[in-house]
């Protein structure tokens, strides 16, 4: 089996209203940006989003009515703290939240692929995140009558990955920081993935250790360079910082949001439109280069 290679519009329409996404895992590196906001073009809705630290992204999926439920370990801003238009939200009752730690969000994606119903841990005893999230079920050890807790699996219907480079067919090459890919891909019924570029099939076979995400496992793939900007991508540009600030300034209202939105969401007709707008030089001047691997035959 092979992914459709598509345009990024005709992928995000595969993503129905009322979807479970798990996105932004690579932590902050890789965050597939331009998704996020073809999902706002689109309309669609009552999504429920999944990840550990997604940093804008949910921000931004919320404060454009897309999101009905959270579960999450974090959302917000890292340069600047909160997310106003998450906190906005929950304040008004208007998305839920299934709080979360990062490995407890790692953990349920990791039974959802192995198809498991949950999977213990002892890191959550002690916390008060019980007071937050119903979920989580306290038990004891069968074997040494120690307390646990078991977090129940997760399934989302679609994970979304940025990656450096993939091939027309599927199998892509992800390297730098990879997070909770891998077990929220194995997990989710369906996988898009965005690429910096798509390469041909031998550039991928060349370094077969890099597949982070076969063929096998993906929906649709889609060539998309900078769709993960302002989060970095190992290689490709770094961080753009100043763009975080302007957000967290200019997002503080209802209508500030959407004074944002108009301009870098619903005013460009797509990804290359949108580079136009950053004006911050991102590229990598000083790149560091791994040891070559040889391969026998």
């Amino acid at each position: 089996m092979t992914a459709n290679m598509e345009p990024l519009d005709v992928a995000v329409s595969r993503i129905n209203t009322g979807s479970t996404i798990a996105a932004g895992l690579a932590l902050e590196h890789a965050i597939p940006f331009a998704v996020g906001h073809e999902l706002l073009r689109q309309g669609v809705g009552e999504l429920t989003v999944v990840g550990p630290i997604s940093d804008l992204l949910f921000d931004q999926l919320i404060g454009g009515g897309a999101v009905s439920d959270v579960r999450a370990a974090w959302v917000g801003n890292v340069s600047a703290g909160t997310g106003y238009r998450f906190r906005e939200a929950v304040e008004n009752g208007e998305v839920t939240v299934e709080d979360h730690s990062n490995f407890s969000i790692a953990l349920a994606l990791q039974a959802g692929a192995m198809g498991v119903p949950y999977l213990p841990t002892r890191s959550l005893l002690g916390s008060d995140i019980f007071e937050r999230n119903d979920r989580f079920t306290e038990a004891t050890d069968p074997f040494g009558g120690e307390p646990l807790v078991l977090v129940p699996a997760l399934k989302p219907d679609w994970a979304i990955v940025h990656a450096q480079r993939a091939s027309p067919d599927g199998d892509v090459h992800l390297w730098g920081n990879t997070g909770i890919v891998e077990p929220a891909v194995g997990a989710a019924e369906n996988v898009l993935v965005t690429a910096e570029e798509i390469v041909e099939p031998a550039v991928i076979k060349s370094d077969s250790s890099r597949v982070a995400i076969t063929r096998d496992q993906v929906t649709s793939v889609v060539e998309c360079p900078f769709g993960a900007h302002p989060s970095p991508v190992t290689g490709c540009y770094n961080r753009d910082n100043d763009y975080y600030l302007r957000y967290n300034r200019q997002t503080e209202t209802a209508n500030g949001f959407e004074d944002w939105a108009s301009k870098w969401v619903y005013g460009v007709s797509g990804r290359e439109e949108y580079a136009t707008f950053v004006d911050t030089d991102l590229e990598i001047t000083e790149p560091t280069v791994a040891a070559e691997v040889q391969y026998g035959q």
